[in-house]
Order: structure tokens, then sequence, then C-alpha cells
């Protein structure tokens, strides 16, 4: 044997003993490779069902989509053993729910899946079909947030039945029809879903997996989403007499000065705050909606009102109060002619991080770890936006971003990475089958 033979023998043992030494997929049980491998196999057919629900249209307001895409999950559920039911949500203006239960063994952890069949696409927006970008790239409207997530969670499931471990598992799945637009009263709207939460000792939130520079993150938290909405009014009149003791500075510099104090004043850790619209002059008004605005004015009159409406986003429900209360105070303050107010509307609260979502966390790196893959580092909530498994929050400690990964979220041209289909739903089968194996 020459010196090259020699020199080749030697690397070949030596990538062999590496290659030994990784736990990689060596570490999962039968059934587990069972599962990962009937993930595989159906891969096509995740991606069909996936280009299926996407060409069907499910704007949050659009009653008859959302319904449409509600009715493709109960095929997709039931033949799972599931019992599905549809819950209707005309009092808040929705179409409804899917709320579907599997009944276990009894002795494992409670599990509550969390997806929606909405997307921020409505009706009549052009941006409305599937399309194959490349081998592993797909585009539509919601095929990322939260269509994906919808197939990996009936990916996951399909290969638990075909690994014989869903049989035994306590599971509940609530699609929500209005996650990007919740309807009004919020306490009818997530009624269903925070009395699962109750019934629950673990949620999953199968909305996107956040991957940074081919990293994959897990999310234990996430932040609220609530929206505020100030109206300033003034005394119009001829604008040379502005900045009067009789004409004061009018409603447009009144609320100006607010908003330059939120600016100033608000800034704290994990807190955002953002002004998205705002009119003012003679006349102005807000739409139904309260996402159109319309004013109306001249250079030479003194503005009587002024109306802006922007958003805040807190870590905490305790962050929220009190922030609230600083942009109380703030528009109490005087401003010379003017009268301001301040109203708050009810939105998503906070998924604060707790040592119960650590664990979890910890027990996915152990999944990833046994399959070979990376630790998953847990995500900075910054980087995600509200969902729905924060009104569960508070009863039951969650995961979030087991959906698929994608770009472009709520925007025309979103596209989703079709391999993460299959990394995802075997994590998830996998996690699931340990967790059904705890007791309670």
């Amino acid at each position: 044997m020459d010196g090259y033979e020699l020199e080749m023998k030697q690397l070949a043992i030596a990538l062999f003993l590496a290659t030994s030494a990784l736990p990689a997929a060596a570490a999962l049980t039968a059934p587990e490779r069972k599962m990962a491998a009937t993930v595989d196999a159906e891969y096509d057919r995740s991606v069909a069902l996936l280009e299926k629900l996407t060409n069907q249209n499910s704007g949050s307001l659009n009653i008859e989509g959302v319904t449409k895409v509600g009715q493709m999950m109960r095929a997709e559920l039931e033949p799972l053993g599931f019992n599905v039911k549809w819950v209707p949500m005309a009092e808040a203006k929705r179409a409804g729910h899917i709320v579907a239960t599997h009944k276990g063994n009894g002795r494992g952890k409670r599990m509550l899946l969390i997806g929606h069949l909405d997307t921020v696409f409505e009706a009549d927006s052009p941006f409305q079909r599937f399309r194959r970008v490349d081998a592993n790239t797909a585009e539509g409207p919601g095929i990322d947030d939260d269509k994906g997530g919808m197939v990996v969670i009936v990916a996951a499931l399909r290969a638990m039945q075909a690994a014989g471990t869903l049989k035994d598992a306590d599971i509940e799945v609530v699609l929500t029809g209005d996650e990007e637009d919740v309807g009004d009263p919020v306490e009818i709207a997530r009624r269903d879903l925070i009395a699962a939460g109750k019934r629950a000792d673990v949620a999953l939130d199968f909305e996107g997996l956040v991957v940074i520079d081919g990293q994959d993150w897990g999310s234990i938290a996430r932040r609220s989403s609530s929206s505020w909405t100030l109206k300033v009014t003034a005394k119009g009149g001829h604008s040379s007499g502005i900045f009067s003791e009789n004409a004061g500075d009018g409603a447009i510099y009144a609320a100006s000065q607010i908003i330059a104090a939120f600016r100033k004043e608000l800034p704290e850790q994990n807190l955002t705050y953002n002004v998205g619209l705002i009119a003012g002059g003679e006349r102005a008004e807000l739409d139904k909606d309260q996402i159109r605005a319309t004013a109306a004015g001249k250079t030479n009159i003194i503005p009587a009102i002024a109306i802006a409406r922007g958003d805040m986003r807190t870590l905490a429900d305790e962050q929220t109060i009190r922030v609230q209360e600083k942009m109380k105070a703030i528009v109490a303050r005087s401003f010379p002619g003017a009268k301001a107010e301040i109203v708050f509307d009810q939105g998503y609260p906070a998924m604060a991080p707790t040592e119960g979502a650590k664990a979890l966390l910890a027990k996915l790196n152990v999944v990833n770890r046994d399959m070979g893959l990376k630790e998953m580092p847990a995500l900075d909530p910054l980087r995600r936006g509200a969902g729905d498994i924060a009104f569960v929050a508070k009863d039951v400690d969650g995961l979030v971003g087991l959906g698929t990964s994608g770009n472009g979220s709520h925007a025309v041209g979103e596209t989703v990475d079709l391999d993460s289909i299959k990394r995802q739903a075997k994590r998830a089968a996998i996690l699931m089958t340990r967790l059904s194996r705890e007791k309670r």
C-alpha cells in the first residue's frame, strides 16, 4: 500500500468514526423512523393539498371562502379519527372555526394544535393562485401564513396514524377563521379557542417557522397587538389668528405635539408603537373599518379636527396597561385651544415567555438532536407578530412556529419553502408522540 492509499484509508476511517458518533436519525425509535418515512413518502400529497387550500380564497371577510377551506380541513381530519365541529361566528361577523377533537388513552399530555383558515388576501385581491416558482419554492396567497401550517398539521397527524402513535394521543385542533382580522366582540370570536386552552396541557402553534441565515429558530413568546385612536378637536377660524390666546394652535399642531411626545417619552424594552394613519383639517373622519380617512380643509382655515390611528405591541399585558396609562397622561395635558382624547381597542394579548415554554423548546431540541438537526435557539419576540396562541397563554405553556418557512407573508408574492413541510411535519409528529407518552 503506497502513501496515497494509506492516506485515503485513514481518511475513510476518520469519516466513518465521525459520522458514527453523530446521534442523527439512529436515535429515533422504530415508530419515529416510520413517521419520518411516511412524511417523505407523502410529500407530493402534502404539496397537492397545499395547492388546493391556497387556490381557495379565504380572506378573513370572505365568509364563503373561509367556510370552504374549513370543509377541506374537515375532510382531512375526520378520516384520522377526529370529531370535527364547525363553529359558526355570525355573531362576530366572521365565518367560523374548526374545532376537532381526538380522544386518546387519557394518560398523556393533552395537546392543543392552533392554526388558521383565513388569509389577509380578500376576494378582490389580484393575488389568488398557487404557482410553482422552482423545485423547492411555491407562491400564493396565504401559502405560508397559514395554509402551509395546516398542511404540516395534516402531514404530522397522518404520519402518527401510519406509525400507530395517533391512537393514544389526546389532541384538539382549533383552526380559527379570523386570525388575520379578529371578529368583534373578541369574547365571542375567541371563546372556543380559550376554552380549548383551559383543557390542554400543551399548546402548539402552527404558524410560520422563522429561518435566519439557514438557522431554524424556536419561539416561546409573542408580543401583543392592540390599536389606539387619537382625536383632537379645536376651535376653527381664520388662519391669521392662529397661536393667539383666543384661537389657540389648532387641532393638527396639538395632535403633532402628542404624537411627538409618544415618540420621546414611551420607549422601553420590548415595546413598539406606530402611527399608521392620520388626517386633519376643517373636517376629518374615518370609515367604518377605520382603515381609510377623508379630510377637507384650506390653508387659511385653522384645522378643527385631527384623527390619528396606530398600534402598540408589548411582551406582557402588564406592560400594555402601563404604556396605555402613560399615553393617557400625555393626551390629558393642556394644548392651547384644543381638547384631546384617546381610545384603545382590544386586540391580541401578549404571550410572555415562561419556564414551561422553555422546557417545551428543550424537548423539541431533543427531537432535533435525535433527527440530526441543529438546535433551535429561542427567537427574540420582536421578530414575530401577534397570534392566536396568546389567547391561551395564561392557561397553558406553548411553542410557536411549527408551520412552514417562507417569505413575504401578508404581501403579494408570498412564498413557501416546500421542503420545510417535511422537516416541520417530522418534528411535530415526533414531538407530539413523545408528549402523548408523558404523564399529565
